[in-house]
């Protein structure tokens, strides 16, 4: 299929989006990667008017380090968090290329961008459950300047978040690696590349055990883990809606096993 009609604008700087965004109102969709919201044109679930791009934007597309902190900008590609290798960038997030190559196909990784993943919001994408997990934060800009949104409130629920009306997602950032920290991410698809069924993934360390659920719900979630049971508490919290691939049972069965397994790796 096609998508609908629209408008298309392209902007090279944020300033320009911004404008774009307050003028064109709240129904104009920003295109980063693509790699989400061309489909969903295309099967008209979504008809925008108007559609704002911004891959050309220079200041959007990096990774760096800031301080102890790392800051990935919007138009980062999936495929450069994937190939990171400098550890002077890398040292303490090595978890984010390693969950890279989960995140789609490899056409899918070279055009789709990490902030369009997240401000996109799918509850079965990775870098939402990780950016929960890790207490990433969001930075956005809008009309009255920027602010920044802390991920475990940035995620509202199905493709809903905390952006108001006329914001655009400028970057996220991740904070200090604590030494000792131990990660574990497992996914379950149906084939690889396909939208995850479920993803969990922990972090261990002198501070204690983080464990963060995604796909299962409507939005990624942190869950209150008993060391001693970890997949039966996990289950408890959780009601799976299920869907034409897993049934509610099925589903519960993944977060206990996927649970069990993050939490055994980090011990």
């Amino acid at each position: 299929m096609k998508p609908a009609a629209f408008d298309y604008h392209r902007v090279e700087r944020v300033e320009d989006a911004l404008e774009r965004l307050a003028e064109l109102g709240e129904d104009a969709k920003v295109l980063a990667g693509g790699q989400s919201l061309v489909p969903m044109m295309n099967f008209r679930l979504v008809r925008p008017p108007a559609l704002i791009d911004i891959t050309r934007i220079p200041d959007l597309d990096y990774v760096m380090r800031d301080g102890d902190a790392l800051r990935v900008g919007a138009l980062t590609r999936h495929r450069t968090i994937e190939m990171l290798a400098d550890p002077d960038v890398v040292a303490g997030y090595e978890l984010l290329p390693r969950a890279a190559r989960w995140v789609g196909h490899y056409p899918i990784r070279t055009r789709g961008t990490f902030g369009g993943s997240v401000a996109h919001a799918d509850p079965s994408a990775e870098w939402c459950m990780l950016a929960v997990l890790l207490d990433a934060t969001v930075v956005v800009c809008g009309p009255d300047g920027e602010r920044e949104i802390r991920a475990s409130d940035f995620f509202l629920g199905f493709f809903t978040t905390a952006l108001e009306p006329g914001e655009l997602l400028v970057e996220t950032s991740w904070p200090a690696a604590v030494p000792g920290h131990r990660y574990a991410f497992e996914e379950v698809a149906q084939r690889h590349g396909d939208f995850a069924l479920c993803m969990a993934a922990a972090v261990a360390g002198p501070d204690g055990l983080r464990v963060a659920l995604g796909s299962i719900l409507d939005h990624p979630t942190l869950l209150e883990i008993d060391p001693e049971r970890p997949g039966d508490s996990a289950v408890e919290q959780v009601e799976p809606w299920g869907s034409l691939h897993a049934s509610p049972n099925y589903l519960r069965q993944l977060t206990r096993v996927l649970v069990d397994r993050v939490v055994e790796r980090v011990r």
